[in-house]
């Protein structure tokens, strides 16, 4: 005999094919997204503490495995169907930002990067190469870790740079305490790379921080002409 909680479930589910998620609240998307690693359970106790716990949708699937998994009522395979979800975005997002595009301003260079950023939990730099009119001929990740002078390989820059035989290029690297401020270190790593490229013919155009959607321009906020002066 059908449970009262199957019934719950076919009528999230229906509907969810009516209507989307436009109306759903935090606590039924996530009952909804648990019923597929939690199949023969009730979800809300679950849905319940995981808002309990981190406050929000977006706090859940920010979350690390191992925090998603403590959680009572959670469990591992719950654990990792929430963390697919930032990445799987992310994966989407850098789809739909393609090589080819052209990129003129800072804001158009941060939109196309922010997207790769997504769900991170450790610090990553990547490296945006562009053509002499500014078109996209590549991004690819450069390491994980700390960003520092001593950590962020030059040759590797340059490497991948020469390789996508770019112009010039922007360096980007995401802040994982939620604040976009370039540090001392970001600048240091900034002149060095800067002053690298430049020995080769490429430009360094900018270097960006990411915090979230949030980001600060190296360029914009005046450090290349400073160094110019």
């Amino acid at each position: 005999m059908a449970s009262i909680h199957d019934g719950h479930r076919e009528r999230l589910k229906a509907r969810f094919r009516a209507e989307g998620l436009e109306n759903f609240d935090d606590l039924h998307v996530l009952e909804l997204l648990l019923f597929y690693a939690q199949p023969r359970r009730d979800t809300n106790p679950a849905a319940h503490a995981l808002l309990d716990r981190f406050g929000s949708l977006r706090a859940v699937l920010d979350a690390r495995p191992e925090e998603l998994a403590a959680v009572p009522g959670v469990g591992e395979n719950a654990a990792m169907l929430l963390q697919l979800f930032p990445q799987v975005t992310r994966r989407y997002l850098r789809d739909s930002g393609d090589t080819g595009d052209i990129l003129y301003t800072t804001e158009q260079c941060a939109r196309y990067l922010v997207p790769y950023f997504i769900g991170a939990h450790e610090e990553k730099v990547y490296l945006l190469c562009l053509d002499a009119k500014c078109k996209v001929l590549d991004c690819r990740q450069l390491q994980e870790g700390s960003v520092n002078a001593a950590s962020v390989s030059v040759r590797k820059v340059a490497d991948a740079a020469i390789r996508a035989n770019a112009a010039s290029v922007v360096l980007a690297h995401n802040h994982t305490s939620g604040v976009a401020l370039p540090s001392q270190e970001d600048r240091e790593t900034t002149a060095i790379v800067r002053d690298a490229l430049a020995g080769i013919g490429i430009r360094l155009a900018d270097h960006i921080v990411i915090a979230g959607e949030d980001y600060v321009s190296l360029a914009d906020d005046g450090f290349f002409r400073e160094k110019d002066e």
